[in-house]
């Protein structure tokens, strides 16, 4: 299926620091980051290490600890059946775009077997509850009329709207013919956010979540810069000696 475009960018800091008050506000409660450190973060970022305490770490710890969440594993297990996974590399994993798609596509679903009454389009059986509704309010899954006798389909892509996310499908029925049938999701009830303001805080949290998984790759940008400077210095350089030596010889 092809998802949205998360177009992440880690050269907009701002984009970052956000992604990171909205990550430990509403997610550090049960995913870690357990790869990277405050005030490696904060550094990074563009922070001091009194904003990092301040604004970032509400567990109490140091600002040399690793991001670890306060949520204790066997609690964990006891409420959600399972311990949150850490999150220090599910950019990697997964792919910006996929985590972008995940956070966008969360509705309501009254299905008793759902336990936080959510379902999610990207990832379907979803057990996390939709810790950002809030801001994004609770959406609710519009299906596409099937064919009579629709027995087959498969999600084709994912297309952002003015009004939300919509799911093209490709539905066959018993004789074999094949129909496109569009799914949507639609804002029920608005959160604190609108559908545009509310991307822009999904694509700062993956934006985010993307700095984490490879932090390094910061680096590797600033050094570029230098590099690519030089080698156009040493080509400029490299021509006016080859002029030189060559000026005399016909």
């Amino acid at each position: 299926m092809a998802l949205l475009d998360a177009k992440t960018d880690l050269s907009d800091r701002a984009s970052l620091q956000r992604g990171a008050g909205l990550f430990m506000n509403y997610c550090s409660g049960c995913h870690s980051l357990e790869f990277m450190r405050y005030d490696r973060m904060g550094r990074d970022l563009g922070l001091s290490d009194a904003q990092v305490l301040e604004n970032l770490v509400f567990s109490g710890g140091k600002v040399g600890d690793e991001m670890r969440t306060a949520l204790r594993r066997e609690d964990a297990k006891e409420w959600f059946g399972v311990a949150p996974p850490d999150l220090s590399v599910i950019a990697r994993a997964r792919g910006p775009d996929w985590l972008y798609s995940y956070l966008l596509t969360f509705y309501q679903d009254p299905n008793p077997a759902r336990p936080f009454g959510v379902n999610n389009l990207v990832f379907s059986g979803v057990g996390m509850p939709h810790v950002l509704w809030s801001l994004q309010g609770i959406q609710s899954l519009e299906k596409g009329e099937r064919p009579a006798g629709a027995r087959l389909e498969h999600a084709v892509r994912l297309e952002a709207t003015k009004e939300g996310v919509n799911l093209h499908n490709i539905v066959q029925d018993e004789s074999g013919a094949e129909s496109r049938v569009v799914d949507r999701l639609v804002v029920s009830a608005p959160g604190s956010l609108g559908v545009g303001p509310f991307r822009s805080a999904a694509r700062d949290i993956v934006n985010f979540l993307t700095y984490v998984g490879e932090p390094a790759k910061l680096v590797r940008y600033r050094i570029g810069f230098w590099v690519l400077a030089y080698l156009g210095f040493f080509i400029v350089l490299s021509y006016v000696l080859y002029r030189e030596y060559w000026k005399d010889v016909h």
